[in-house]
């Protein structure tokens, strides 16, 4: 049998050459001509940020700007070691670029590998070219699953059916006829065919929703969002605090000025959590490059942050659970049907779909063509309808026409043959029923009546790692739910076979009720769903969602769209169709479903421990205002040189807070960011502040004479640094050798400053007698306590 389709993707190395009639599509010349006119899609879609942007957001912040003035005024008036906080600043900057920067050359190459390649037909050749290098008039062609990259005109039509809910919100899918129009970000689900580009670049008109789609994206993140609210507040606080403080340092205090300018620095300088963003872009960005190594290309950088906080994840079953392929593993004749004859009626129904499926490929792969059937007609498969069928002319003068899909569909309930494919099913076998339609194949009613003929049955390739990932998400307590358009007791199977909790909690989405709150109950009660329609998987997705689940969905096809786009996370398989990989915004690159837990595990990392770090950061931020007010009202000399507090930070939230935000963390990302680490902060900064300045006061009567400055600075400094390492030693909880080590370490630091001549100089730190240093460890003491018991009670009281 010979068929060549409009849609069939050519070699462009071993080109076949057009039938008559075909559309050619453009000239070498002719496509030449429109290039340098620039009538080409040039839309410039990225997978990242400029250079020049990451420089921008990294530097040119609010807080950079604030650090940046107080550090030139320091060179200027003090010592340079009070000038150490801006070269922090710098290094800190310079490693947030640097991650980034690798973050996006990571991207970027996972995006060319990923990128979808439209075919166009030039010179009557069928060939891949990426989407910016077509041009106005060129000839694309067209099959399920593809997305239409530009506007333009339908030529060819085999059964096309377009989906453009994506643009018009309309979920039913449109039949095009030569002529109709063709809109970009819309996309195959049926047929095949081709259009001519009538609207490129900018002037398509989704143009800007195919740029975003692929866009990294910082924005839509509770987590940054949180961070920036905290910030806003921070500033409120910092300004009329710093305002205060200025004044009484330069106008109430009759002090060197240079001296008084120097310590009212270091008031304000500890008030900006000037780390916090910097860290968390950096956590981020090394998030991404651990999973490019893994294949996996991160769409919307927020998606690892969402994904961290699923609670329901709906698996496709093919493609997902199972591979691609599959095998036919027995034809049973029915009704006394004779086997050769049926033989050949596959043959033709597989030469019959350009683009075959998974299920008609094995059918393909098993049985050859006869070269005397031919095809007049053809009904492309649709997940809706779950049949596809075509009319042949038999060569001997015969008509017929022929039916392929699912059994209990093409079935009238109670057949004597459901009952043998309900056993196959069982054993995870698929189950396809050929039956010959009495008529014609564009009848509404085709399938009505069609006569049983032969069953055939396949077998699905089990995906090795899929067992093993679904014992990750059981153990991650995220609930699987198996969600696909096969025979229900099939899936139950397959989900059996790999051992999914509730596999056996089998629903027919055909008797799903339609109402919301009764669906999500239904989907709470049970775990595999079959016979799902694509709306049914969006509403499905909906209705998790309308009981506070977050949902991520998986898959692979066309028909998973639109529950890929509602989904709170949509993650698309490499292999999948183009249109689920415009929509998802995690792309598995390496078709590997076990890649799944190392993006959940990397999210759960990042959140988990940017929530860790926050606290210390926002801690040093509130004791630091409150020192600060204490000072002001009590109209006393500022405690602190920057020196000390860059040191004090370096050992208690620098270096510490670097190291736990890579480590694992295994925690769900839980909600409410900003009350989480507020009720932490406030509480600890508030005692800390206070115990500070308790011993600063102190330590004012005790000292008196030559260097007494000196010393009652450094009473307090040991103080807060006692503090500040208790409130570490809780956020690092619960504790590994490492991470005991890392704490060690700090304390180890702080007393080699304390005890080497040289260092002591430098920082202008020497604890002076035993009677006071004795009493800032006491008191040290007491505010530690009284840290660890607010804590406890604020987890009883206020659980996250």
């Amino acid at each position: 049998m010979t068929h060549i389709d409009a849609g069939a993707e050519l070699d462009p190395v071993h080109p076949v050459p057009p039938p008559k009639g075909r559309a050619t599509g453009l000239t070498t010349a002719e496509v030449a001509e429109r290039v340098a006119r620039g009538e080409v899609n040039d839309v410039p879609v990225r997978s990242s940020r400029s250079l020049s942007e990451i420089v921008r957001a990294n530097v040119f912040t609010r807080f950079n700007a604030i650090i940046g003035v107080l550090w030139v005024i320091m060179l200027f008036v003090a010592p340079i070691q009070d000038s150490l906080f801006g070269f922090v600043i710098v290094a800190n900057t310079g490693i947030g670029i640097i991650q980034e920067w690798r973050a996006k050359k990571t991207l970027d190459s996972l995006a060319v590998i990923g990128e979808a390649k439209p075919t166009v037909r030039r010179d009557g050749q069928a060939a891949e070219i990426s989407a910016s290098e077509i041009v106005l008039g060129d000839l694309v062609e067209l099959g399920p699953g593809d997305k239409i990259p530009v506007d333009g005109e339908a030529v060819e039509t085999d059964s096309l059916e377009v989906d453009e809910s994506l643009l018009t919100g309309e979920a039913d899918p449109v039949i095009k006829k030569p002529g109709d129009k063709m809109m970009s970000g819309s996309f195959v689900v049926a047929g095949g065919g081709a259009f001519t580009a009538t609207k490129v670049g900018r002037e398509a008109y989704a143009a800007q929703l195919a740029e975003e789609a692929s866009r990294f994206t910082l924005v839509h993140s509770e987590l940054r969002t949180g961070i920036s609210t905290i910030l806003k507040y921070v500033t409120w606080l910092m300004v009329p605090t710093s305002i205060g403080l200025v004044i009484s340092q330069l106008v109430v205090k009759d002090d060197n000025f240079k001296e008084s300018i120097a310590y009212t620095v270091g008031g304000i300088v500890p008030m900006i959590p000037e780390g916090l963003v910097l860290l968390t872009s950096v956590a981020f960005a090394i998030g991404v490059i651990r999973l490019g190594r893994k294949q996996c290309l991160v769409q919307e950088l927020p998606a690892i942050e969402g994904l961290a906080r699923v609670d329901t994840v709906c698996l496709d079953k093919t493609g997902t659970l199972t591979e691609g392929g599959m095998d036919v593993t027995e034809l049973r004749p029915l009704g006394g049907a004779d086997e050769a004859y049926v033989r050949k009626v596959l043959g033709a129904l597989g030469e019959s779909d350009p683009r075959p499926n998974a299920s008609l490929q094995a059918i393909i792969d098993s049985y050859p063509d006869s070269e005397e059937w031919r095809c007049t007609e053809s009904l492309p498969f649709s997940s809706a309808r779950k049949y596809s069928g075509a009319s042949f002319s038999e060569g001997d003068g015969a008509t017929s026409t022929w039916l392929l899909g699912a059994p209990d569909v093409l079935l009238p309930d109670g057949d004597a043959s459901l009952a043998e494919i309900e056993d196959l099913n069982k054993q995870g076998l698929r189950v396809l029923l050929l039956a010959r339609a009495v008529v014609d194949l564009d009848d509404p009613a085709v399938a009505t009546g069609a006569t049983a003929t032969a069953l055939v049955v396949l077998e699905q390739r089990l995906r090795p790692d899929a067992a093993d990932t679904l014992r990750y998400f059981e153990e991650q307590d995220v609930a699987a739910k198996v969600i696909s358009g096969d025979n229900a007791v099939s899936v139950s199977a397959v989900a059996g076979k790999l051992g999914l909790p509730g596999a056996e909690n089998t629903v027919d989405a055909r008797k799903l009720p339609t109402e919301q709150d009764e669906m999500a109950q239904a989907l709470d009660d049970n775990a595999v769903f079959g016979r799902v329609t694509p709306q049914q998987k969006r509403d499905m997705v909906g209705a998790l969602q309308s009981r506070g689940h977050t949902v991520a969905m998986t898959g692979d096809g066309v028909n998973d769209v639109l529950a890929l786009k509602d989904a709170d996370i949509g993650v698309s398989m490499g292999s999948g169709s183009e249109a689920t990989r415009a929509v998802a915004q995690i792309v598995l690159l390496n078709n590997s479903f076990a890649t799944l837990p190392s993006v959940v595990a990397e999210g759960r990392r990042v959140i988990g421990n940017i929530t860790r770090v926050a606290t210390l950061f926002l801690v040093k931020t509130v004791y630091s205002v409150i020192i600060a007010l204490l000072v002001v009202c009590s109209q006393v000399e500022y405690i602190f040189l920057p020196r000390h507090l860059t040191l004090l930070s370096t050992l208690t939230i620098g270096v510490p807070a670097f190291f736990l935000a890579l480590a694992p963390n295994k925690e769900r990302a839980k909600p409410h960011f900003v009350r989480r680490v507020m009720r932490y902060a406030i509480p600890g900064g508030v005692v800390a502040g206070v115990a500070t300045f308790v011993t600063y006061l102190l330590a004012r009567h005790h000292y008196d004479g030559a260097g007494a400055r000196e010393a009652e600075t450094s009473a307090a400094t040991l103080a807060l640094f006692l503090i500040a390492m208790w409130v570490l030693a809780i956020i690092a909880r619960p504790y590994t050798w490492w991470r005991i080590g890392l704490i060690g370490a700090m304390g180890l630091g702080f007393l080699f400053v304390l005890t080497v001549p040289w260092l002591q100089d430098f920082f202008q730190l020497k604890l002076v007698g035993t009677t006071m240093p004795w009493a800032a460890v006491g008191i040290a003491a007491v505010a530690s306590l009284a840290i660890e018991v607010i804590y406890r009670w604020v987890d009883r009281r206020f659980p996250a």
